[in-house]
């Protein structure tokens, strides 16, 4: 079975939605670390034998704190993403209109490195110079390896942020609720957490879904594992 339709309305759907730019990475990375570093709290008080409302302020405190702190690295990194983009434009644009011979040269090259020659390399080269955007994306991907498709630095930080908010608040959830063994309902709620992530993870990789939640989990229950180690030889 294939992956999506071939009919014109569903080809042109899609190809449009490749102009939309998405946030997946930032939901995965932000999820993963939320989970990560709480349950790393909670396992590193609950090794030192610390009290219940430990927990609750250190974990709380670290999902408000640290999430907003990965969303802010997350929007200045991709501002200058996002800077460094606009800068790359504005030179295309400059050298198009200053020396468009020369630019029209590199299109051709890299067009020819595609494949095309003859009449069909002449017209390919016409049809893309006539209009300057496309030009200039072309050079973009090709000439500098950067995507055509502008990234959005807030957008990437609420994802972030969401992300790191709802995953970093599973581990706390026992302690929250005043479940009985709360150590233990987090840490199967975590583990549950870490799969269902890498699972989803899976999504834009080869990987089977089972196979990217099991080494999401592993590295979670690692990183758990340490804190909790660490808080015992406090306790």
């Amino acid at each position: 079975m294939l992956e999506h339709g071939h009919e014109p309305e569903e080809i042109a759907e899609r190809i449009n939605e490749t102009n939309r730019r998405s946030n997946l990475r930032d939901i995965i990375y932000g999820a993963i670390d939320g989970a990560v570093t709480t349950f790393a709290i909670v396992a590193g008080v609950v090794g030192a034998e610390l009290s219940t409302k430990v927990i609750l302020i250190l974990g709380i405190a670290n999902v408000l704190a640290d999430g907003f702190s990965m969303a802010a690295g997350n929007y200045s990194g991709t501002k200058a993403e996002l800077d460094d983009i606009r800068r790359i434009r504005e030179i295309e644009d400059r050298h198009i209109r200053m020396e468009p011979d020369g630019e029209r040269a590199e299109l051709r090259e890299i067009l020819a490195q595609k494949g095309l020659d003859g009449d069909v390399l002449d017209a390919a080269v016409d049809a893309i110079t006539r209009n300057k955007k496309s030009w200039i994306d072309m050079m973009l991907v090709d000439e500098y390896g950067l995507s055509p498709v502008d990234p959005h630095p807030m957008r990437a930080a609420l994802a972030t942020f969401g992300a790191f908010l709802v995953a970093g608040l599973i581990p706390l959830l026992p302690y929250i609720l005043s479940l009985p063994a709360p150590f233990h309902w987090s840490i199967w709620l975590t583990a549950v957490t870490f799969f269902s992530v890498g699972a989803a993870k899976s999504r834009r990789s080869l990987a089977p879904w089972w196979r990217s939640g099991i080494e999401t989990l592993l590295i979670g229950g690692a990183a758990a594992s340490i804190a909790y180690l660490v808080g015992t030889l406090f306790a």
